[in-house]
């Protein structure tokens, strides 16, 4: 019984903090394919603007 509750200690000190990174991880790399895909079409459009 004394290692269910190490183990349910264990999970929640350190699960917890794991599942919010690997959330904001995934936030996160949306939106930078968000950001990654208009930083291309700026540079398409300001290449097109030089001819």
């Amino acid at each position: 019984m004394h290692d269910v509750n190490n183990w349910v200690l264990l999970l929640g000190n350190f699960g917890f903090p794991i599942l919010i990174a690997v959330y904001l991880l995934i936030r996160f790399e949306r939106k930078i394919e968000a950001l990654t895909s208009v930083i291309i079409e700026l540079k398409n459009s300001i290449k097109n603007r030089r001819k």
